[in-house]
């Protein structure tokens, strides 16, 4: 299972620090995290989602040893 760890307004749309996840690819991961957290959906597409600390494409496989990090956009300096 992925460990996918959610960060500023992406943990206040899921209401969880982190989680393990079963899904196979990034893309069923983020239709399934979009399902389960509707609030989630508003914000993921501006999110950065990096799998192993790189952006990937939504074909990215996710291993259980794949971590996930959900970094929505970030203001200030």
């Amino acid at each position: 299972m992925a460990h996918v760890r959610y960060f500023a307004a992406a943990q206040e749309a899921t209401g969880r620090d982190s989680e393990r996840r079963t899904e196979a690819t990034l893309g069923d991961l983020r239709a399934a995290v979009t399902a389960e957290y509707p609030a989630l959906g508003g914000i993921l597409p501006r999110c950065a989602v990096l799998v192993a600390g790189a952006r990937v494409d939504d074909d990215a496989p996710l291993t259980a040893d794949t971590l996930v990090d959900v970094l929505p956009p970030f203001a200030g300096g």
